[in-house]
Formats: C-alpha cells, sequence, structure tokens
C-alpha cells in the first residue's frame, strides 16, 4: 500500500499554528483559563519527546503500528468476545481491586425502590426517575438505544434547559459555576417514571423523516431524521424557552483512561479560531466539579459537561435514578420547588448510614467500577481490507477530531492508568456539527451545534454486545454509514470525501471501524 501524509491538524506544523494561537493568548507555559497547564508537567525532557514521537499519527498502512493491538495499553482486556465484552475490568488491576470492581459492579445493578420500603439499603429511587438502576440505561456497560417498535426508553431521554434569564444566572455561566438551566417546572431532564401515586413528568414522542443521500457509484442511503417532542407533560407547560436535547447512554469502558490523559494535551489540539487554517476548530469544554472549586476541562458526556467520573457518577444517580449522594446530595432528586407533591414525598436516607441515599462507601465503588471497564483488544487489525480502511480514515481527515493516540499521564490517580499508549480515537474536544445534527441546547463552551468528539474505541463490538447498531448522541443512524454522514460543520469534508469513496473504499473504512 501506498503512504500518505499525516492528517495536518496531527502535523507538527498544525501543532505549532496552535501553539502560536496560545502564546498570541498569553497561556503557553503558564495556564488555560488560570488554572489549567498548557505543558505537560508529568514527562521528563526526554519521555516527553518519546511520547510525542509515539503519539504522531502514522502515514504507513501497510502493516499494522506496534502495540496497535492494546487499545487501552495494560489495562486492555483479552478476554472472549461475547455480550460480556464491555463488562471487564482492567486487566492490571490487583486481586483486592479485582474485590472492589466486583462490589461496585454489584452496586451498578442493583434495583433501587421507592421510600418508606423493608428494604431500607435500597430504598430512595425517585421519586421522578427514568431507570431503577445504572444498568438499566448503560445495558450491558454498552450504549443505549432509541424506542424502536415495542422497545422502551429506559436507556434514552430529553435533557431540558433554558437560557440565563438575569444577570446572576448570566454570571455564572461565565464563571463556569453553571453549565445552562433547569426548566423552572420539570428540572433538567424529562422523566418518564414516577413512584406509586405520583404523576411522571411525560414520555418521548419520537417522528422521523426519511432522507435519501446518493454516494458515489450510485448507491442511495436513506437516513432519518428525528423531530422530538413531550406527550402527556404532567405539570403543565414547559418554560417557552427551554430546549429539548435527546441522548442515550454511551459506552462505559475506558473511562479511567479518559480521566488520566493530562489536560495540557487536550488543550494541545484546541485551535477555536482554526489558526492552522484546515477547518478545524476544536474547543475545550470548561468546568467547576464545585461552585467553589478550580476550573477543569470537561471530558465525560456527550458536550463533556463533566470534568471526572465521580462527578458524572452522581448526577446520574440524582438525575436518572432520583437517589442522593455525598457529592449531590438531592434526595428527592431533579423535583423542582414547582413539583410540591414530589417533594413531600418520603426519602430514603437512613441516619444510621450516612446522610444520603447512596452515601461512600456506595459512591467510592461504583466509581471504581466506572473506572476500571476495560476496553476490548482490537480484532483483525492486521487483515488487509483493514489496513486499507485505516489509510482511508487517516487520508479523508476523520483524524483531525478522531485522535488515534494518548499517553497517559504518569501521575495518574490510580497507577493502573499511568503512563499507558492508548487509542481511544477522539480529541475529547468540542466540534460544530453542523445543522443536521443541531439540538439547540448549550451546555457550558458548548454552543448548540456542538459536541464532544465521541470515542471509537470498541465502536466494532456494538452489535455484539447491545444487539443494535444504533449511533451518534440519539441513535437515529442504524449503521456507521449512516452515522458518518450525518456529520456536518467542521466534519463536512470528511463526509463529502467518504461519500465520494468508490464502494469498496467505503466498505474497507467501515471494516476498520468494526475492527475497534
Amino acid at each position: 500500500m501506498r503512504q500518505v501524509p499525516t492528517s495536518r491538524k496531527n502535523s507538527a506544523i498544525s501543532r505549532t499554528f496552535r501553539l502560536a494561537a496560545l502564546l498570541a493568548a498569553g497561556l503557553a507555559g503558564t495556564a488555560f483559563a488560570d488554572d489549567i497547564p498548557t505543558q505537560r508537567g508529568d514527562l521528563t525532557p526526554e519521555d516527553l519527546a518519546r511520547v510525542e514521537k509515539v503519539t504522531t499519527p502514522t502515514g504507513d498502512f501497510s502493516k499494522a503500528e506496534a502495540f496497535e493491538a492494546m487499545s487501552g495499553g495494560a489495562t486492555t482486556s483479552r478476554k472472549k468476545v461475547n455480550r460480556d465484552a464491555f463488562s471487564q475490568f482492567s486487566a492490571n488491576l490487583s486481586f483486592e481491586q479485582e474485590r472492589d470492581f466486583k462490589l461496585g459492579n454489584a452496586l451498578f445493578r442493583k434495583l433501587w425502590v421507592s421510600s418508606p420500603s423493608s428494604t431500607q439499603a435500597s430504598d430512595g429511587l425517585g421519586p421522578l426517575f427514568n431507570a431503577r438502576a445504572c444498568q438499566s440505561c448503560h445495558l450491558k456497560d454498552g450504549r443505549g438505544h432509541p424506542p424502536e417498535g415495542a422497545a422502551d426508553a429506559t436507556s434514552m431521554f430529553l435533557r431540558l434547559a433554558r437560557p440565563a434569564q438575569n444577570d446572576a444566572e448570566r454570571a455564572a455561566l461565565e464563571s463556569y459555576v453553571a453549565a445552562n438551566f433547569p426548566d423552572p417546572v420539570y428540572g433538567g431532564q424529562l422523566q418518564d417514571n414516577a413512584v406509586p401515586g405520583l404523576k411522571a413528568e411525560g414520555h418521548m414522542r419520537i417522528e422521523y423523516e426519511e432522507v435519501p443521500v446518493a454516494l458515489a457509484g450510485g448507491e442511495i442511503v436513506s437516513l432519518r431524521k428525528p423531530t422530538y417532542a413531550i406527550d402527556d407533560l404532567g405539570y403543565g407547560p414547559l418554560h417557552p424557552e427551554t430546549t429539548l436535547s435527546p441522548r442515550i447512554a454511551p459506552p462505559m469502558i475506558g473511562m479511567g483512561l479518559i480521566q488520566a490523559i493530562e489536560p495540557s494535551d487536550i488543550v494541545a489540539n484546541a485551535d477555536p479560531d482554526d489558526a492552522d487554517g484546515d477547518g478545524i476548530s476544536g474547543r475545550v469544554q470548561l468546568t467547576r466539579a464545585t461552585p467553589d472549586s478550580a476550573i477543569e476541562i470537561g471530558r465525560f458526556g456527550w458536550k463533556a459537561q463533566n470534568p471526572s467520573i465521580r462527578k458524572q457518577t452522581a448526577a446520574a444517580f440524582a438525575g436518572d435514578i432520583g437517589i442522593s449522594s455525598p457529592d449531590l446530595p438531592k434526595s428527592h432528586g431533579d423535583c423542582m420547588p414547582a413539583q410540591e407533591e414530589c417533594l413531600a414525598r418520603p426519602t430514603g436516607v437512613q441516619k444510621r448510614l450516612g446522610d444520603t441515599e447512596a452515601p461512600d462507601p456506595i459512591m467510592d465503588l461504583v466509581t471504581f467500577y466506572s473506572e476500571n471497564l476495560a476496553v476490548p483488544a482490537r480484532r483483525d487489525y492486521e487483515a488487509p481490507d483493514v489496513l486499507r480502511g485505516k489509510e482511508m480514515f487517516y487520508s479523508l481527515g476523520c483524524t483531525s477530531c478522531h485522535r488515534p493516540k494518548f499517553v497517559t499521564s504518569r501521575d495518574a490517580a490510580d497507577e493502573v492508568h499511568a503512563f499507558q499508549l492508548i487509542w481511544p480515537y477522539s480529541d475529547f474536544l468540542l466540534h460544530d456539527m453542523g445543522e443536521g445534527l443541531a439540538d439547540g441546547q448549550p451546555v457550558g463552551v458548548a454552543n448548540g451545534r456542538e459536541w464532544r468528539t465521541a470515542p471509537l474505541w470498541g465502536i466494532g463490538l456494538t452489535e455484539t454486545v447491545n444487539g443494535h447498531t444504533f449511533f451518534l448522541h440519539d441513535g437515529r443512524a442504524r449503521n456507521l454509514t449512516e452515522a458518518i454522514l450525518w456529520h456536518g460543520g467542521e466534519a463536512q469534508g470528511a463526509r463529502d470525501r467518504f461519500a465520494a469513496l468508490e464502494k469498496a473504499d467505503r466498505d474497507a473504512l467501515i471494516r476498520f471501524l468494526e475492527s475497534l
């Protein structure tokens, strides 16, 4: 196979342009947004040179790269590929850590019940909720799906948000204390379940329009364009400026490794003003774990709104299940002041166990479990058609956002994640994905057209684990080809080049994605 140039976005020239932009802003070598370093402080100059060399995207597609099979470095699972492929623990855990992982797994699967209950360690559900267990949304620790046919919407819900209404709210946005603001009646997400005797908030309705798209060679692909609404609103109308953003539950694998990426390595790929002129303008999401804590990079969630796995876990406990934790002690979940009947319901707080319904060590164990769901090893990565597809993926410019490799921090909080060569195929930045994928809902730095680049590791096992191939934030894409064709905005050029490929090359690119 021929060799092709490294993607411009990841080239040394492109990095120079971006560094120049940071220098112009007075940020390089000091801090980004005052708190975030823009240069790695965990490596010697010699190690830094090694890391930069090993993470530079390849231009040789005649053979597989060294260590390419081990997507999660030493944490990679090499267990048999089956429906449990996303539920294995990091391969380098100690015996004691395996125990904690299994305890966390049991809590992740735990079905919560409404209060009061004789099972006092399990009550506190709701009063309004979307699911009774973490596993109900993150099916087999994998990808959720939209309701299809008779299937329910447990692994998909609607985020609700409105813009700032006054100076105090605008100040909270500008200081990254708030990402947006909940609907005054329905809160931050639509909850379609309720404890007995209480009305649910409503039910999501999806209508699809089929849109034909022509590919090179005469092939026609039909994309389904969704429209979202809410039926059976239980507590009156929404605020007139509240937006609806559909979200399916994302896969759980590799999250501890993502958390272990040095912030400066994410900042280094940001190019908010497109200083290098390549049409890609990735932006860093900024947030705070608490109103008084330092500004951090957001990494988790469809709009990178959460800086850590623990914060994402606490938000899911409160918003999805209605369970309070030390990090988010909201024992009535997402109930708003206007929902008086909801707030009058009993909670599951047991003083002998703590001040919240999921006190430590519950939060510790569920967080540890979430940090250590291993990425499966690659399959067929040396196959000729997979290598050809990899060449197409790189040459089309897909790696401009789906950055192949990182080396995690030597100073990672857990040594099992430290200094690992990983292959997530994401830059973890926010990108404008065009009007077709826009939800119109700002979240922190992200505007209504921007989404975090989704990691691609494990994407080829979606059907094996979850029994479907629905992709993107709302599952509208029914396969990988449709997912690519929905790309717009900054990804429009790569999408158009894919559509113009000969069918054999398109098929090879899909085979490459299926090997991840």
